[in-house]
């Protein structure tokens, strides 16, 4: 079969689009995360970059579109390559082209850019010859990558088997564009339009969810205000009322000390604010004659510690210090005995929080709510993350208070309410409207007011916890993982402050992701089916898709926390999305022990699924582009040794699933690239698989008629196709922590191509074996280098493998330098090795010299300049290096490819920080060649270094 090469089948600008999408972590203002949660969410960022680079075509192949090669032409030269420019390929230069356009692209504040999205649009339409595929992810969860697609101005679509996860992705790639440019309906916003106000994108419809939710709100506080009383201030606080922000509670037990029988605080934690020099601190104030414990509020440091003890489920008796075991508060739990006791009120100050002690009166009035249709849904018995049910809470509605309850239910019966009442508002405002699509517009305001309703409910609950962070001093909200583990302690938030947590807040993000919505697409479509289900309604589709991760996260069970308020609010407007009590779990695509019996038969469910989606994604997907498959590198296991190999290996058994079932449908995998939502890459965890959030899998449709090969066979063709591989992702300045992972790719579609690869004794090779031999031969490839590289430079990257920077015997160092033909002598006078009292060692990069100039080194070396690079970078930044690159030229660019080889020693050795050097080196390439181009550098060089 053939097909035209895409960019991501070929080389990447991975590292500016991991730093692209570890950014978006801290993005909150009108990104989709704040939508709704979803868990494990891919970044925008990447699902751009991937989708882009999967339609627009790597430049170094015959047969372009001449319309996409003239596109690249008239792009300007990128700033990062203007020192090498002249003297790279065609090919190359239209490559690094749209490297730098991706580079911007993937950009937070490029998101809706119109000259961006514009380039992106025509580059795709370009390549494509103007037929683009329609985008399907039948995996859609958060919609990012239906909602990437659209921004790319291709046809979207998504589906799901969560009603969840299909209504987050309707109400990001259906409903914005369907009421793009359109006016609002609430009377308010009428009264103004003679104003000229215009309502371009979907200003119109946020305007509408901002009216009608702040009714909501208005009108919830007079139905359940009385629930939230403001508290009294004593004088020493100005006296008045203020405010509540939030109510701190601790879950409570009986001692079972027969002497003492304390009704105990289980508080993990008894701090309020950190704040340096107002510390403050909830004071346990304990009645032994009463057999109670009161609390009261104090500045400074803490008086006592929790009563939690570090490690594990264990507890301290305040009164007496019997230690209470984990057992014993299942029990209490379990048999109704465990309760709840106020420790603290935060009030609303004038310039800072406010630590009250609780009272009588606001203990009362917190059990005084009247609980109407209150869902009864059950917890699942057993759960992966799950552990409330344990201690007793076993339904959905244990996990809030009486009156968290009653704000959730008042405020989801509102959203109905406020959809009849918009349908009168818009027949008054156009008596002629039809009236289909009045209701289809009143069903998308209803929609994203049951988000706003959905996200209180994940800072209005008993597993919401009070952050005393100096930044913070909020209420935090419920899933800061993937899991749904219980709380000791708790915030109770007030749903009418303007503090965390409270309505009008959860509403202004939801608002904010409308207007950001992108305008003028096609309009998407999202649906609920079952993955394994065949695709019929989308022709010929590009499939990019983010399936669950084996184990990871039990999404149904997960997601039921929101669908049982969301369910309540728009059942009658999705009677077929809501037609369930909870959401379906026995067709769910993860490996969930408790629900299938045992691991074993949970992953055979998993594997058996896995590969049936996929089968389904071979018969529909368009083989003219790359399949693109993201992934979650997680679980791992150790491996026996493989007898033909020298070496361990660690292997993940969800990895090893996911590659398996994609051959077994009869793909090929063509390219691994790990993106990394962490800036691990600059510090921690260098060396580590961990680093990588996810892989994407880049997949093609493998031949009917792909033979077998012989192990021999495989590893010839290996051998020879890596090196080149390599060469590209190097290019492509990937991290050296990336490196291994994004070898993977290249070297599986060498093992791929092959309708299996046999064993000498005719057995099959098992994915695990083909990786092993991948990465030995990408060591291989890595040593093969070296012979790029100065002869001094050999002897010091051999010195490096055995002693690093320590001290080596003379002799040893003598017979290496005449094997690599240079002498310990030379070495020294190259200025990075020194010689004394019979021992030689390297030179730290502190120990060169400080006036060292390559234009009168008369010995200049790769090393050194590699490693005065690095130490310029490490004490002037990006700027001091470039200084020494503008001087060094072309010599600079094999010494950042010396970087990669030299990481991959520190990684071996397990020399941490030795390691980050090398990787930050590569990390900071680009930045630091475009500041090496600029005029002001060039002028001061007089030739050009090559080596």
């Amino acid at each position: 079969m053939t097909y035209r090469r895409k960019l991501i089948e070929v080389a990447l600008p991975l590292e500016a689009i991991n730093v692209a999408s570890a950014r978006e972590k801290s993005i909150r203002h009108g990104h989709p995360s704040t939508l709704h949660l979803w868990w494990a969410r891919r970044p925008l960022a990447a699902c751009r970059a991937v989708l882009f680079s999967s339609l627009v075509d790597d430049p170094d192949q015959p047969g372009l579109p001449q319309a996409y090669l003239d596109y690249l032409d008239q792009m300007p030269v990128p700033a990062s390559h203007k020192l090498e420019w002249l003297h790279i390929s065609l090919s190359e230069q239209r490559r690094f082209k749209l490297f730098e356009f991706i580079e911007k692209l993937v950009l937070w504040e490029n998101t809706n850019n119109p000259e961006i999205l514009r380039t992106a649009r025509e580059l795709i339409l370009a390549a494509t010859e103007g037929h683009p595929p329609p985008v399907l992810d039948p995996f859609c969860g958060g919609g990012s990558i239906p909602l990437e697609a659209q921004r790319l101005g291709l046809e979207a679509h998504g589906s799901d088997l969560n009603p969840v996860a299909v209504l987050i992705t309707k109400a990001l790639i259906e409903i914005p564009p369907k009421f793009a440019g359109q006016p609002p309906i609430n009377p308010e916003s009428r009264a103004r339009m003679n104003h000229h106000v215009e309502w371009g994108g979907a200003t119109g419809l946020a305007e509408d969810v901002r009216y009608y939710g702040k009714w909501m709100r208005d009108e919830a506080e007079k139905r359940i205000g009385h629930l939230y009383p403001k508290v009294k201030l004593p004088p020493e606080h100005g006296g008045g009322e203020a405010t509540v922000i939030a109510w701190i509670w601790a879950r409570t037990v009986k001692c079972p000390n027969p002497a003492c029988g304390v009704i105990m605080p289980l508080a993990r934690s008894f701090a309020l604010s950190m704040k340096p020099g107002k510390k403050t601190w909830i004071e346990p104030i304990v009645d032994k004659s009463a057999r109670k414990i009161s609390f009261g509020i104090r500045i400074g440091d803490i008086p006592v510690d929790p009563p939690k003890i570090s490690h594990g489920v264990k507890f301290r008796c305040l009164a007496c210090s019997q230690v209470v075991e984990d057992h014993y508060i299942k029990s209490e739990g379990m048999n109704g005995r465990m309760n709840t006791q106020m420790m603290a009120i935060v009030a609303k100050g004038s310039h800072n929080r406010i630590y009250l002690s609780p009272n009588s009166e606001h203990e009362w009035v917190a059990t005084q709510s009247q609980l109407n249709n209150i869902p009864d849904t059950s917890l699942p018995e057993r759960a992966l993350g799950f552990n409330p049910q344990i201690y007793g809470l076993v339904k959905h509605r244990d996990l809030f208070t009486p009156r968290q309850a009653s704000a959730l239910a008042t405020l989801g019966d509102l959203v109905i309410e406020v959809r009849q009442q918009l349908l009168t508002d818009a027949r008054k405002a156009d008596s002629n409207r039809n009236v289909n699509s009045v209701e289809t517009y009143a069903n998308a305001v209803a929609t994203y007011l049951t988000f706003a309703v959905d996200r209180s409910a994940d800072f209005w609950s008993t597993l919401s916890t009070w952050s005393p962070q100096p930044k913070n001093e909020l209420v935090s909200h419920v899933f800061t993982r993937q899991v749904l583990p219980i709380t000791w302690d708790f915030a109770e938030a007030n749903p009418f402050s303007e503090s965390s947590g409270n309505f009008e807040g959860n509403l202004a993000f939801i608002l904010k992701v409308i207007q950001m919505s992108p305008s003028n697409v096609i309009l998407g479509q999202a649906l609920q089916r079952d993955a394994i289900s065949p695709i019929e309604d989308i022709s010929r589709p590009l499939i990019s898709t983010d399936p669950p991760y084996y184990d990871n996260v039990p999404y149904a069970d997960l997601s039921d926390f929101f669908y049982v308020w969301m369910r309540r609010s728009l059942a009658s407007v999705y009677p077929e999305l809501c037609s369930t009590l909870l959401v379906p779990k026995s067709q769910e695509l993860i490996a969930e022990p408790f629900r299938h019996g045992s691991r074993e038969k949970a992953q055979a469910f998993f594997e058996d699924g896995l590969g049936k989606a996929f089968a389904q994604m071979y018969k529909a997907h368009n083989p003219d582009y790359p399949l693109t498959v993201y992934y979650a590198f997680k679980q791992t296991e150790t491996d026996e040794d493989d007898p033909n190999l020298n070496v361990s290996t660690t292997a993940s058994t969800g990895w090893e699933t996911m590659l398996e079932a994609l051959l077994e449908s009869g793909f090929t995998i063509n390219g691994t690239w790990p993106v990394r939502t962490e800036r691990g890459a600059r510090s921690r965890g260098i060396g580590s698989n961990a680093l990588a959030s996810s892989i994407v899998l880049v997949c093609r449709i493998r031949p009917a008629d792909a033979r077998p090969a012989s192990r021999r066979e495989f590893l010839t063709a290996l051998k020879k196709e890596l090196p080149n591989a390599l060469k590209l992702l190097q290019q492509g300045n990937i991290a050296p922590v990336d490196l291994a992972q994004a070898s993977i790719g290249p070297g599986m579609a060498v093992f791929s191509r092959y309708a299996k690869v046999i064993e000498s004794d005719g057995t099959p090779i098992r994915v695990r074996t083909a990786l092993q031999l991948i990465n030995q031969t990408l060591d291989e490839v890595l040593t093969e280098q070296e012979g790029e590289y100065d002869t001094d430079t050999r002897w010091a990257i051999s010195w490096f493998d055995q002693f690093g920077m320590t001290e080596g015997p003379y002799g040893q160092a003598e017979t290496l330098a005449t094997a690599k033909n240079t002498s310990v002598s030379g070495l020294v006078e190259a200025g990075f090795l020194e010689a004394k009292s019979g021992k030689v060692r390297l030179l730290r990069r502190d120990e060169l010299d400080p006036n060292w100039n390559p234009r009168t080194d008369k010995r200049l070396t790769n090393w050194e300049i590699a490693q005065h690079l690095i130490h310029a970078l490490d004490k002037k930044g990006e700027t001091g290096a470039a200084d020494i690159l503008a001087k060094v030229g072309s010599g600079g660019e094999i010494a950042r490819d010396l970087a990669y080889r030299l990481y991959t020693t520190c990684e071996r050795k397990n020399w941490s920080q030795e390691a980050i050097a090398y990787n930050s080196l590569v990390v900071s390439w680009p930045e630091i060649s475009r500041l090496a181009a600029e005029p002001s550098r060039q002028s001061t060089v007089q030739g050009d270094f090559g080596f």
